[in-house]
């Protein structure tokens, strides 16, 4: 099992990222959580990990703190919650805001993340119940560090990034609408434009 990597940031196109680690390329899926914190491309970069095993293929997902990948981890035996929601979970709130959603059992909030119907978002608030607790305690060994956002390019890989979360062409437009300004990093576009999805 991969826990974790520690090596240089090759690539990044949200969801995806190319870690070079002694002259080995992984690559990892990652919450919009976690490229939040990424830094620019051919600097270091250390992510926890977690190896996904399909029949078709494996899959390594990676995450800036400890506490979302056992967040993401928790998500995953949720009953009909697969690897894309749980990013998307991850991608559409911190793991504070959701606890403090799972706690407050607010179905509507949930609701609001690609992919998540009422029934799914009940299941997730009803089995995520009794493990928010745990969640919300930091592991032994604490959050491994990651360094700040490097600045990107722009709305184009902001929409792909969105288009991959699961949101439909359309509401990507409005999305960025909302979240247009000069000047602005890629992850800056997509968390604006993630915070007013959640809001509309």
């Amino acid at each position: 099992m991969i826990g974790f990597l520690k090596g240089v940031l090759a690539a990044k196109q949200p969801p995806a990222l190319l870690v070079d680690v002694g002259g080995v390329g992984y690559e990892l899926e990652a919450p919009m959580s976690t490229f939040y914190g990424l830094p620019a491309v051919g600097e270091a970069v250390a992510l926890y990990t977690h190896l996904s095993i399909r029949e078709d293929a494996h899959v390594l997902f990676g995450f800036g703190t400890d506490a979302e990948r056992r967040l993401f981890r928790g998500l995953l035996k949720v009953s009909g919650v697969g690897p894309k929601i749980a990013l998307g979970i991850l991608s559409g709130a911190s793991v504070e805001d959701f606890l403090r959603t799972v706690e407050a059992e607010d179905v509507a909030l949930l609701t609001r993340i690609p992919g998540i119907g009422r029934k799914t978002a009940e299941r997730v608030i009803i089995e995520m119940r009794d493990s928010v607790q745990k969640l919300a305690q930091p592991a032994a060994g604490g959050d491994a560090p990651v360094a700040p956002a490097g600045a990107g390019s722009a709305q184009g890989e902001a929409f792909a990034a969105l288009i991959a979360l699961g949101y439909k062409p359309p509401e990507v437009a409005r999305l960025l609408k909302a979240a247009d300004e000069p000047g602005l990093s890629t992850t800056e576009i997509i968390r604006r434009a993630l915070k007013s999805a959640v809001k509309a």
